[in-house]
């Protein structure tokens, strides 16, 4: 867990940095920003998704891991969570506005406004760092290699990677991505300790096709980030463990899933 924990800290440092920093750049940077996060996820989407040995398994998982991912409605319920998150977060300093007295109607059409708006980029921004922060080569492979046998290099490697976007996230998008860092905690940790106690499940081609559909889910996120087409990454998530399962039946049945 040494290397999640590692991962968390810097969110939070980069994360927090961006939140304070982030109003004194101009628009047009933050725009440029947030493209160069876009084509920066997009190259990171591609050089993971080629590392499958077969494009069927990872066609397979995501329509499968799609079926799953719309009928729970894991992007509704992200999206739920991080507007209850922010709801709490902010709860003090409502209570803190209500008690300065009471406002004009037109105040206060503004004040809801100003907060719906801040719910909704709060909302993306924790969707979104979540999902670019816990989907990729380095998060899988990392916290599998974290758990098995304690070398978390590749989540070091990570951790610094994921600062510097953190703070590129937070000031475009604001504080919501250092909600992110409850995610990171709960599936990267959560990944390490499951790698930690079935170190005989996890084999090569399990992990690279797993690696292979995450690099699409990153695609999907990077089509978001660029403005391109807006997808509901967070149901296409069940297809990280549609993968490796498949890859494990077919290991039982005796099925070659490498032909040549």
């Amino acid at each position: 867990m040494i290397g999640t924990l590692l991962n968390a800290f810097t969110v939070l440092v980069g994360g927090t940095l961006g939140t304070f920093l982030g109003h004194r750049f101009p628009q047009r940077m933050h725009e440029t920003i947030f493209a160069a996060l876009g084509l920066f996820t997009l190259f990171i989407g591609l050089d993971s998704a080629l590392v499958t040995g077969n494009p069927l398994i990872v066609l397979g998982s995501l329509l499968l891991g799609a079926l799953v991912g719309e009928a729970l409605d894991i992007d509704a319920r992200l999206e739920a969570f991080g507007r209850w998150l922010q709801r709490r977060l902010n709860r003090g300093s409502s209570a803190a506005k209500g008690s300065g007295g009471a406002k004009g109607s037109g105040g206060d059409g503004e004040d809801l406004e100003r907060d719906r708006v801040r719910g909704e980029r709060f909302v993306e921004a924790f969707v979104t760092a979540s999902i670019v922060f816990c989907v990729g080569p380095l998060t899988i492979q990392g916290a599998i290699e974290d758990g098995l046998m304690g070398d978390y290099t590749k989540l070091a490697i990570k951790s610094m990677l994921d600062g510097f976007a953190a703070l590129a996230f937070a000031a475009t998008l604001g504080p919501g991505v250092l909600a992110s860092i409850i995610v990171i905690l709960g599936f990267q940790g959560g990944l390490a300790l499951l790698a930690q106690f079935s170190a005989e499940f996890f084999t090569a081609p399990m992990i690279a096709e797993m690696t292979a559909a995450g690099g699409v889910v990153l695609l999907s996120i990077s089509f978001r980030l660029l403005d391109i087409k807006e997808i509901r990454s967070a149901n296409l998530l069940p297809a990280l463990f549609v993968a490796p399962l498949a890859v494990a039946l077919m290991d039982a049945l005796g099925v070659n899933y490498y032909p040549l």
